[in-house]
Order: structure tokens, then C-alpha cells, then sequence
């Protein structure tokens, strides 16, 4: 491998993926902007036009930050790689540690070092996004004191899990021999696995409050529509959702004796029962057609994949010249590798991203199917259309950057497939 060749390789993608979003972008915008003077026909009974501009001003307000926030992210990738922040970074670390501490310890540190400096360059964004941009459009609830404590909070999360399973990954990375990646990716699997089980249990609680489905007529709708799809759970709570945001939204989370299913209050405020029992059915529709389980599947399919081509890249000295780092010659590389890697691979998924989207909006279909087969297709679609409401939504989205970007069909798409499938009168509104 020659690493001019990768150097313009890796330039090329960095560039081509943010010129790619920039451009999906301003087509989102414009398309939004020169709709938003009308309420769409089909929706004109449900959708006031105050609510339909409110929408396209949270949606334009949300573009012009990604606009900022791309372009940053892109300016700090180049930084840290072509411009040699890395190896910089690798040099300080590696000359404060790696004598005194030993090689796990500044292989550690390096990564402790980068996630520090990697978090303290994001912090200003996501300050802004949610007390500027989330709050001018009413949709924040958290003070300062609330959100610094979650920043915390989830510091020393990631410290807690994070920094055994790297230890072990890099451990491998060094002990495992060549076959070092399929070792770490067993071990990659097994954590993943672990981190559906308990976070749940140890780690939701720490940052929301739950407590049992308190509505019994609710409750006991929500358990008969679970005995008829087949599916059982440990318990259903409800989420204190609206300290943080007003945002709804309803799920299932756990695996094996951990599974649950969970309420956002503010979509319990907002839904009848029988809505949020046929959002409830929409949920089980992924259950019933293995949507999880085959998205889980195909994540650890990639990262097999993933572990593989890094196994590869480790030996070559060109991947880290070609992405600005010198490596190592008295200290292992593991960490440098894994840094690098990370920091490459976004700007090439990114093309990639369109794909997964295309059948993340397939499987929404089924479920939206199995959803208005289980319960009324009447409720989901004005719980669509109150959620659309709610989370002002846009009703006008720009056609290719729905195919690029969203994981869900549009309102309008969505709604027609559900209104056929119906047996009941559905609106042609989402």
C-alpha cells in the first residue's frame, strides 16, 4: 500500500461526504422553505398552518446547524489526521507515559487523551443545539446544572465500560497472534450483548426515572395486545421523558430476563389509548418480523468485517504515514491503529449509509402493516399525525434526502401505505 495513494483516497471521501451533505442539505432547505407557506392538502384538516411553518422553522434552524456542525467535524477529522493532531497528541502521551506507566498504561492514556480532547472540541455544539436550537422551538426542559450532570454522568459510563473492553481489545491486539481480530471481535460481540442486558437495569437509571405503568385500563390493554403478538416482558414503566425534553416516543429495550417495554410520559399526555396501543403494535411489528434481531446480525457481521480489514491495515506502515501519524518503533501501535481507524471510516460510510436507510424504511412499512392488522390502523395514523405535530416534524421533505437520510417513510408515504392496508377509514394526514 503507498501512502500518497491513501492520503488522496482518504481526502477524496473526507471531501466527497461533506460536499455530498452540504448538497442533500440545501436541497432539504430549499424544498422545505418554498413549501412552507401552505399546508399540504391531504393533511390541511389536521395540520394548522401555524404548525406546519413551525415545523419548517425547526427543520431550516436544524439544517443550518448540521451546515456548521459538518463543517467543523470535517475541519477537526483533517486535523487530527492530515494535519498530524494525532501524532502530535501521540508524541506527548507516549513520552509521559509509556516509560514510567508501561505500554498498556499509554495505550490507554492515548485513547483517554483523544476522547478528553475529541469531547471538550464537541461540547460547544451540543451546548448550543440543545439550549439554543431545542429551546428556542420549545422542545428543551434541562437547566445547566441538569445537562452539565448528564455530560458527566455519561463520562463516567464510558470510563466504567469503555475502558475494560478497550484494555481487552488492545491486550488481544498484542497477545492474539495474527488472528488477534476475530479474538477481539468474539469479545466485541460478548460486550455488546452484556450492554443490552444491563443497561436497563444500571444504566437508563442513572440519567431518567421509571416507574410501572400506573394506568391499569391501559396496562391491561397494552398486556392483552402482547399476549396476542406473542411477546412477553419483564414489566412497563414509564419514563420521566419531560424533564429533559418535550419530545415523545415509546420502546423496547433489554434482552433475555431484562427485556421491557417503556413509555415516554409525555407520549402517555398526548395519545389516547387506543393510540398508544397501536403504536405499542408498530413496535411489536419489528419484534414480529425479527427487525432487531437482523439489524444486531447484521451489525455484528460488520464489525467482523470491520475487525478484518483493521487485522490488515495494522501491518501496514502506510496507513499510518498515509493518514499523518508516524508510527511507533519502541511502543505498540494498537491504539494509534484503532484511533485512526475510527477517524477514517465515517467518510467512507457515509455512502454507505443510504443503504441501510433504504431498508430501515422497509421494515417501518411491515411494521406499520402488522401494526394496522393487531389494532386499529385509525389510531396509529392519528398518533402519527399527533407525533408529527408534536415534534414538528416536516410534512414536505425534499425526495432524495429522504432516500439518503431517513430511516422512516415520509408522512405523506407512510400514511397512504397504511390507508391501504386499513380495514378502517384512516386519515390521509401523518
Amino acid at each position: 500500500m503507498d501512502a500518497l495513494a491513501l492520503t488522496l483516497i482518504f481526502a477524496f471521501f473526507v471531501v466527497a461526504s461533506l460536499l455530498t451533505r452540504l448538497w442533500l442539505d440545501a436541497r432539504q432547505g430549499r424544498h422545505v422553505a418554498q413549501h412552507q407557506h401552505a399546508v399540504p392538502e391531504a393533511f390541511a384538516r389536521d395540520v394548522s398552518l401555524d404548525s406546519h411553518q413551525r415545523a419548517a422553522r425547526y427543520t431550516l434552524d436544524k439544517l443550518r446547524f448540521g451546515l456548521v456542525s459538518a463543517t467543523v467535524s470535517t475541519a477537526v477529522l483533517i486535523g487530527w489526521t492530515l494535519l498530524g493532531g494525532l501524532g502530535l497528541l501521540n508524541v506527548v502521551v507516549r513520552e509521559w507515559t509509556l516509560d514510567s506507566w508501561g505500554p498498556m498504561a499509554y495505550q490507554l492514556a492515548l485513547f483517554g487523551a483523544f476522547m478528553l480532547v475529541s469531547g471538550l472540541i464537541d461540547l460547544p455544539l451540543e451546548a448550543w443545539n440543545t439550549f439554543r436550537i431545542e429551546q428556542r422551538h420549545g422542545f428543551n426542559r434541562m437547566g445547566w446544572g441538569m445537562w452539565l450532570g448528564d455530560q458527566l454522568k455519561s463520562v463516567l459510563v464510558g470510563v466504567l465500560l469503555g475502558a475494560p473492553i478497550l484494555a481487552l481489545i488492545l491486550w488481544l491486539m498484542g497477545a492474539a497472534g495474527q488472528m488477534w481480530w476475530l479474538w477481539a471481535w468474539g469479545a466485541w460481540v460478548g460486550f455488546s450483548l452484556l450492554l443490552m442486558v444491563i443497561f436497563p437495569l444500571f444504566i437508563a437509571p442513572l440519567f431518567n426515572k421509571f416507574e410501572p405503568l400506573k394506568d391499569m385500563s391501559l396496562a391491561e390493554r397494552v398486556q392483552q395486545l402482547m399476549q396476542r403478538c406473542g411477546f412477553q416482558a419483564k414489566g412497563l414503566f414509564v419514563m420521566d421523558g419531560s424533564r429533559r425534553s418535550a419530545h415523545a416516543n415509546a420502546y423496547f429495550t433489554g434482552l433475555g430476563q431484562s427485556k421491557r417495554v417503556v413509555f415516554y410520559d409525555t407520549l402517555l399526555n398526548k395519545l389516547s389509548h387506543g393510540e398508544v396501543e397501536a403504536v405499542l403494535a408498530h413496535e411489536l411489528g419489528h419484534f414480529k418480523h425479527k427487525h432487531v434481531l437482523k439489524r444486531m446480525v447484521t451489525m455484528f457481521i460488520i464489525s467482523l468485517l470491520g475487525f478484518a480489514l483493521l487485522g490488515w491495515l495494522t501491518t501496514q506502515v502506510a496507513f499510518y504515514q498515509g493518514l499523518g501519524v508516524m508510527p511507533n518503533l519502541q511502543a505498540p501501535n494498537d491504539a494509534l491503529a484503532l484511533l485512526l481507524f475510527m477517524l477514517a471510516l465515517p467518510p467512507v460510510m457515509f455512502f454507505v449509509a443510504p443503504v441501510f436507510s433504504h431498508f430501515s424504511r422497509r421494515d417501518e412499512y411491515q411494521a406499520d402493516a402488522y401494526a394496522c392488522a393487531q389494532a386499529s390502523g385509525h389510531d396509529l395514523a392519528q398518533a402519527l399525525i399527533k407525533l408529527y405535530k408534536d415534534n414538528s416534524s416536516t410534512l414536505t421533505p425534499d425526495p432524495l434526502y429522504v432516500r439518503f437520510h431517513y430511516s422512516h417513510p415520509p408522512a405523506t408515504e407512510r400514511l397512504a401505505a397504511m390507508r391501504a392496508l386499513s380495514p378502517q377509514p384512516t386519515p390521509a394526514h401523518p
